[in-house]
């Protein structure tokens, strides 16, 4: 329990000072220019210490009597806080449901004690967010209580003092309770720094915070179900559109052109050679170059030393290996056909003697050269024929390929040339015509520029990539070779030709 003390002394004093102070509405009442005190209720027997003194000056002004026998009682506009404008008296106000006094100020403003009493205020009715379901109790003197058992000596203050208020409990039971913000609390108050903007602040949070939802009140779970039904609509809208997104998705993956399938590479055209096989090649290499290293019976080629030096690196094939290696390539046709595509293969003499005639064109000059009696088959029954096509430092390959019919023209530096597959259809035309008797028709023929090819990244393979070109596509493989197996091919023909079996 407390008590409430006061220095009754002081209060009256100020009383009767605001009590011999004139009422402003009085006709005789001069205003001065300055302000002048009366000295505080002083007993006449008390000595003035100084004239010049402050007090002994106010001391000669004579008493004014107010013409009002009582004291005027008028109504008082109560600002925030419970902070009343009067002058003459104490204002009572239950705040947050505490009772308390306010201490009396003049006009002239102490706005600290003023202040004060608004920070504290503020920071009481903070405290209702930590009691628990109790009555706060406040105790109040009376002022018969306050005359009777409270000392006139001035120097004791006011004190006021609530009981029975918990402030903060940190029981287990009871943390669960508190809101998110009770730790903002706790800091303010251990810091012992509870101004009025921090209560306003520390309120604020508190009253956010306050919201916690109990499933036993119908409203609130209404509120819950509500909340509930509007996420699962929109859960329902994104669903449809991530199935929409989905179907558009599949359709736009049928309008996209098929891939083509990855070809495994095959391991037979790439077999590394033996070591006996390259010390074969080396040998070859190093021996005379007048020296006859094999001769080819049915095209009677004989293969010197200084032939096969162009299968070197950096070096340029010449007409002897490449016309020895086609004929390879036949011959592997003929003794395993069901692995190989049946194909022919001209030598690089053909194109040269096709076009030699006048106006770019002469099929007379190699009507013999593809009889039955010396092919034992016609070109129409080929699925390919190859064409070597020599464009003086320059090797490239032509294709009639009965198959997928087309005209086909494969440059290594990815030139195109017109002129060469016009004289093939041509020619084609007239070898049916002759060999057979039927008139073909090569209008609906595609022609065709292969551009996925492997391409030539120096200025001497070009020779070595068009007998490679023939050499995959009679295989039925696609072109699965770059400049870096040159080396190899380079030395794998030479000994091919130097065994007179290509693999």
């Amino acid at each position: 329990m407390g008590a409430r003390t006061s220095n009754r002394k002081r209060e009256d004093e100020f009383l009767s000072f605001n009590r011999a102070i004139p009422s402003q509405n009085s006709s005789d009442f001069h205003v001065s220019k300055r302000l002048r005190f009366s000295p505080m209720h002083q007993s006449p027997e008390r000595p003035v210490v100084s004239s010049n003194s402050s007090v002994a000056r106010l001391s000669r002004y004579p008493e004014v009597n107010s013409r009002f026998g009582r004291e005027v009682h008028a109504p008082c506009r109560i600002v925030n806080y419970g902070v009343s404008t009067g002058l003459n008296r104490k204002s009572e106000l239950r705040t947050s449901g505490i009772l308390k006094k306010l201490e009396v100020f003049d006009e002239m403003g102490s706005i600290l004690s003023h202040n004060y009493n608004k920070a504290k205020d503020s920071a009481m009715r903070t405290f209702r967010y930590f009691t628990k379901e109790k009555e706060k109790e406040v105790i109040e003197v009376d002022s018969d209580n306050e005359k009777a058992g409270v000392s006139e000596d001035s120097s004791i203050e006011e004190v006021e003092v609530v009981t029975n208020v918990e402030v903060l409990d940190l029981d287990n039971s009871n943390k669960e309770h508190l809101p998110s913000s009770s730790s903002q609390v706790s800091g303010y108050l251990a810091n012992g720094n509870l101004r009025m903007d921090n209560a306003e602040k520390m309120l604020d949070s508190l009253s956010l915070n306050q919201e916690v939802v109990d499933l036993n009140n119908v409203s609130a779970y209404k509120k819950l179900l509500e909340a509930v039904e509007r996420r699962s609509s929109k859960l329902k809208n994104l669903n449809f559109q991530i199935e929409l997104k989905e179907k558009q998705r599949s359709f736009l993956q049928t309008l996209q052109p098929a891939k083509k399938p990855v070809e495994a590479v095959p391991q037979e055209p790439f077999v590394p050679l033996s070591k006996e096989e390259k010390a074969d090649v080396e040998r070859a290499f190093n021996t005379n170059r007048r020296k006859v290293l094999v001769t080819h019976e049915n095209s009677n080629i004989e293969i010197t030393g200084e032939h096969l030096l162009c299968l070197r690196p950096g070096a340029w094939l010449n007409d002897e290996v490449i016309n020895v290696y086609l004929e390879l390539l036949k011959e592997r046709e003929k003794r395993e056909p069901q692995k190989f595509l049946k194909c022919h293969f001209f030598n690089t003499f053909f194109y040269k003697k096709i076009i030699s005639g006048k106006g770019g064109y002469d099929y007379k000059s190699v009507r013999r050269w593809t009889s039955q009696r010396k092919l034992g088959y016609g070109l129409i029954e080929c699925d390919k024929i190859f064409v070597p096509i020599h464009k003086e430092i320059h090797w490239c390959l032509a294709v009639i390929n009965m198959k997928d019919e087309k005209l086909q023209y494969l440059d290594s530096l990815g030139g195109k040339d017109t002129q060469v597959l016009r004289v093939l259809a041509r020619y084609f035309v007239d070898e049916v015509k002759d060999k057979s008797g039927k008139d073909i028709d090569l209008s609906s023929w595609k022609q065709e520029f292969v551009e996925d090819l492997p391409e030539q990244k120096n200025g001497f393979d070009c020779g070595m990539f068009m007998i490679k070109y023939a050499d995959f596509y009679s295989r039925g493989l696609g072109l699965c070779f770059s400049q870096e197996h040159m080396p190899y091919f380079r030395q794998r023909t030479a000994k091919e030709i130097l065994r007179l079996r290509a693999n």
